[in-house]
């Protein structure tokens, strides 16, 4: 029988990502307003979190989604979340990319030993990247929702601050629900 750590080839397995599970914690170098330093999700403990996973820095879809994250920062701000960009690139890469691009309002953060992308059950190990997955985190770093879409497909901010805006009413929120409509009631 197989023992619950390990697999057939006694590698450590990664306990299956559930929402309502505590989100897997990590540290990271990343690289924010002229910056290098290390980040920890436990750093935001207290804080909404959106783990923004994308698979490359100098590819074409992805800037398009940094960059609108980044325009609308102020409105995760209002939603007490912080939005953490991560890409499988060294914090170099982020550092050079960001020239060209222009400054974030979020920190990218590195992920080049893969474990986090793994451990988030996103990536792709034969090609050495992960997809482009959303994580909403809440205060006490419980996972409450996320997507995960194919690497041509770029995601919703909308959607995103909507399901952030859903989470912290505590109430059930039906279809298409958006702030100041009416709810179910309580959860």
């Amino acid at each position: 029988m197989m023992n619950s750590q390990t697999n057939y080839d006694h590698e450590p397995l990664v306990p299956f990502l559930q929402v309502g599970s505590l989100a897997p914690d990590f540290h990271m170098d990343g690289f924010f307003k002229g910056e290098k330093k290390k980040y920890s999700l436990k750093d935001y403990k207290g804080k909404w979190k959106v783990l923004f996973f994308y698979p490359l820095n100098f590819t074409f879809v992805c800037p398009t989604e940094i960059l609108e994250m980044s325009k609308r920062h102020k409105e995760f701000e209002k939603l007490d979340a912080q939005v953490l960009g991560i890409s499988v690139d060294s914090v170099f890469a982020h550092e050079a990319w960001l020239k060209e691009l222009g400054e974030l309002n979020f920190p990218l953060l590195s992920d080049i030993t893969k474990e986090v992308s793994y451990s988030y059950q996103i990536l792709l190990e034969n090609e050495g990247i992960c997809l482009r997955g959303v994580f909403i985190i809440d205060p006490d770093n419980i996972l409450r929702s996320y997507t995960v879409n194919d690497l041509p497909i770029g995601r919703n901010v909308d959607e995103i601050l909507r399901v952030i805006e859903a989470s912290k009413t505590g109430h059930l929120c039906p279809i298409g629900w958006k702030k100041g409509q009416k709810t179910l009631g309580k959860a």
